[in-house]
């Protein structure tokens, strides 16, 4: 799947691969091809830019660790941030309930 069909849902599929504790950002990455059964692979340069705007916002924080001689930047959310998850599950119910009813089998109406 593109990015580009992911526009205005990327910060809700970070989040929620956060919801159950801080991972660094290659990990993030990973889990969203996981969870969507390789689906949704974005490349890094996508998903790191999202994540510094998460962080911007206090969706997320980040702390620096080194791991094997190298560092690396690990992601957690914040409550704000479970609150925005929260809400971005809520929206995403209503949208995808309203474009299934629209695109399911179903005769639309005559229009005169």
């Amino acid at each position: 799947m593109r990015a580009e069909a992911l526009k205005g849902h990327l910060g809700g599929l970070l989040l929620a691969t956060l919801e159950e504790g801080p991972r660094h950002g290659y990990a993030v990455k990973e889990a969203l091809a996981e969870a969507t059964g390789g689906r949704i692979d974005l490349p890094t340069g996508t998903v790191y830019p999202a994540l510094h705007r998460l962080e911007r916002a206090g969706l997320i924080s980040g702390t620096w660790s080194v791991v094997s001689g190298r560092r690396r930047r690990s992601y957690q959310l914040t409550d704000a941030g479970r609150d925005a998850l929260s809400t971005e599950r809520a929206g995403w119910q209503e949208f995808a309930t309203a474009i299934t009813a629209a695109l399911g089998a179903r005769t639309w109406p005559a229009t005169s």
